[in-house]
């Protein structure tokens, strides 16, 4: 039969901490932030002169960013997909450009080479 004290862990006079231990809380305004799918999110924020309230916050349940306003809410990030590295080099040049290129770049190969008469 397991023993004795139903506050088991705890000691005589411990009990949740008030404001008298920890100090007042400082003065808080609730803000609601609102995301293009319609969710609201309402963070607390202290109050002061220093304090700035921010323009966006991320919804917790979407990941959207939420705005002020409720009929306007900011839209949604576009993420681009990955790409390649000839990707880049395709947006840079066109097809004429780049086998302008190709051909530079083998007849001075085939010179370095030695192969000028294979190239002709």
């Amino acid at each position: 039969m397991a023993g004795g004290n139903a506050i088991r862990g705890s000691r005589v006079g411990a009990g949740p901490m008030g404001e008298d231990e920890r100090g007042e809380s400082a003065p808080r305004q609730v803000v609601s932030y609102y995301c293009a799918r319609g969710h609201v999110t309402s963070p607390s924020f202290a109050i002061g002169d220093d304090q700035e309230i921010p323009v966006e916050w991320d919804c917790p349940r979407c990941g959207l960013p939420g705005g002020l306003d409720q009929d306007n809410p900011p839209e949604p990030i576009r993420n681009e997909p990955y790409k390649t590295h000839l990707a880049y080099v395709k947006e840079r040049r066109s097809d004429e450009e780049g086998a302008a290129l190709l051909d530079e770049a083998l007849s001075a190969l085939r010179v370095r080479r030695g192969d000028l008469a294979v190239a002709e």
